[in-house]
């Protein structure tokens, strides 16, 4: 167990002992970041330092020379460049996840602002590169392009190419980085370490903010509505901080869009996500037009399973009546996700299970941990680490099975190297998803007791609407405050409204809205740490519906085998090419309603078992 201390800090289990778990959920694995580097202070770690370095300052030698450099050496060049990006990768990637085992402890916040700040710098002595090879002219590169070592790195190109409109001059791109470390960086990790030591007074408890939130999926009506009111108190004290925070950040947004000439809040993220704007506003137009076939029809059944004339907010979430709400030991839960996994393919399954028995995740939820859930790729010479907070209900089975499709996403796209195996947002959530939808139809298949198969077929719906329409309510959310920040900084009740009338508009009339909801928008950190992120969501769900279908219709001849490949893939590939293979078109308008039409299927079954 992690105990805590006298100065209020976590103090972190050894590596090798596995936390244990108060709710009898079992053995709770911890990861072993050893695999990176010893610790903060290691030898290791200074090596690295040191030799990057010098690496980078025997690199500085081609500043202003790249247009000069034969093919053979500028494609040895990237080579060089690659080698650094990873170091500077895998140091940053220790910091980060060491930093999220407890971010209320100050020692590992000043460790991790100092590497930030020591990698910033180091990072912007390399910035020339890029620069200098947008700043070639299309026959200048080609020739360039055709030596083997530089084509190996021809999509790394490509995809770097798509910037140089939007690229500044080497002093400007400069200050903007190193002015992110006292800006855009401290801000979100105040927010970061804000939302890590606030406490809820629910009742007698003191809770973390993650617990108080887990607390929305008791079964038990009071419990819900009292950790509501604990969650809305705990968010109204802090209200004041998080606008200020969430004021600088869209401030600091725009004057870096306008800048380099971006020219609505959401296009520099669609340019990173290599996704077309007509694309993006095809899917979020889908999902509104579908709120009333869908998440408005769906919480009505909810309502009246509930007994209630009307949901309140801290019902969306709640259990339906007559399910099994037992915990979910968490050996239990590790095996439901491997097995589905096992039945759609054991190469996957084989990497799932090295999660565990190499300890790549982390899994107990305690005070100061970073909340919610990730899969970070580190870098491909090393491996993925998954983070979560796991307290045993059915969502956190689901969340496991989703960040362990990111993490074997991650693996499989590794041999392509550090500058070609990150994949765009829009395709990275969808083997999260696909594992989600696994998962699912392994335990409905498996589920022979009718009121137990509606509740899976409504928590499946759930989290289909909390994927799909809460998150492109976010990023209307997101849109709307953005447009609004450009007229002057937003008070804490203009915040308000907006999250109120866009809650109302996606969720429908099943839902009563009361004054304490107002403040849950600023606990979404996505909001803060990437903007509008939150749509590839929605992206992922809609594809992966899609993708599904044509799997279980056995449509498409090879699918396991096709499907390896596109996750093997990562970022060689844009999305039209990756999909093609499976006769998909995201660009087609009729894709995203096809999409829809799986979650609104799934409430027609519902609907005939209410």
């Amino acid at each position: 167990m992690n105990a805590m201390q006298a100065d209020g800090t976590v103090k972190m289990a050894p590596k090798d002992a596995p936390s244990g778990n108060a709710d009898d959920l079992g053995p709770l694995p911890e990861w072993n970041l050893a695999d990176l580097y010893s610790g903060p202070d290691g030898a290791d770690l200074a090596a690295d330092f040191m030799a990057v370095e010098k690496a980078i300052a025997e690199f500085e030698a081609d500043r202003g020379k790249v247009a000069d450099l034969t093919p053979a050496a500028f494609g040895a060049a990237i080579k060089r460049y690659e080698w650094i990006s990873e170091i500077l990768g895998k140091i940053g990637s220790y910091a980060q996840l060491h930093q999220s085992g407890d971010v209320s402890d100050p020692v590992r916040g000043r460790f991790y602002q100092d590497t930030v700040e020591k990698l910033t710098d180091l990072g912007g002595r390399l910035l020339f590169f890029t620069l200098e090879i947008n700043r070639l002219d299309d026959q200048a590169l080609a020739t360039k392009m055709k030596h083997p070592d530089a084509a190996a790195y021809e999509p790394w190109v490509r995809d770097l190419r798509i910037y140089r409109e939007h690229e500044l001059s080497d002093d400007l791109e400069k200050l903007f980085l190193e002015k992110s470390m006292t800006g855009r960086t401290t801000w979100v990790r105040l927010y970061d370490e804000t939302l890590a030591s606030m406490r809820c007074t629910v009742g007698s408890e003191i809770l973390t903010l993650t617990e108080a939130l887990h607390r929305l999926s008791e079964p038990d009506a009071q419990k819900r509505k009292d950790a509501a009111a604990a969650v809305s108190v705990a968010l109204g004290e802090k209200a004041p901080l998080f606008t200020l925070i969430t004021n600088v950040l869209a401030k600091d947004k725009a004057v870096e869009d306008a800048w380099r000439k971006y020219p609505r809040p959401v296009s520099s993220r669609n340019q990173a996500n290599l996704v077309e704007d007509e694309v993006v506003e095809a899917l979020v137009s889908a999902v509104k037009e579908s709120y009333a076939e869908t998440a408005h029809r769906y919480y009505a059944l909810k309502a009246k399973w509930l007994g209630k004339d009307k949901l309140d907010t801290w019902d969306r979430n709640a259990p339906l009546p007559q399910a099994d709400h037992r915990k979910i030991p968490w050996a239990e839960a590790r095996d439901m996700v491997t097995g589905a996994y096992r039945d759609f393919s054991p190469a996957l399954a084989d990497i799932v299970e090295r999660f565990h028995t190499d300890r790549w995740i982390a899994v107990p939820a305690r005070p100061g941990k970073a909340s919610g859930a990730f899969s970070h790729p580190t870098v491909p010479s090393a491996h993925p680490y998954i983070l979560m907070n796991y307290l045993g209900s059915p969502r956190d089975v689901m969340t496991l099975a989703h960040e362990l499709g990111h993490g074997v996403h991650q693996v499989l796209a590794g041999p392509q190297g550090q500058l070609i195996s990150g994949t765009p947002l829009t395709l990275a959530e969808t083997a999260s998803v696909f594992g989600e939808m696994l998962t699912f139809r392994a335990l409905l298949a498996a589920e022979k007791r009718p009121a137990e198969r509606r509740a899976l077929l409504a928590g499946k719906v759930e989290d289909m609407l909390n994927t799909v329409v809460r998150q492109i309510a976010f990023h209307d959310f997101e849109t709307q405050v953005h447009n609004a920040r450009k007229n002057g900084e937003l008070s804490t009740e203009q915040l308000g409204d907006i999250w109120m009338e866009i809650q109302r508009t996606s969720l429908g009339p099943a839902f009563r809205f009361g004054d304490d909801y107002r403040p849950f928008w600023s606990y979404i950190s996505h909001f803060l740490h990437a903007p509008f992120y939150v749509y590839a969501y929605a992206f992922g769900d809609c594809l992966v519906n899609s993708l599904y279908n044509a799997y279980q219709s056995g449509a498409v001849p090879d699918f396991v085998t096709r499907y390896h490949d596109m996750l093997a893939a990562g970022g060689r590939f844009r999305h039209k090419e990756l999909l093609a293979p499976f006769g998909l078109d995201a660009t087609d308008p009729g894709f995203w309603k096809r999409g829809m039409k799986t979650l609104s299927d799934f409430i027609d079954e519902l609907e005939k078992v209410a």
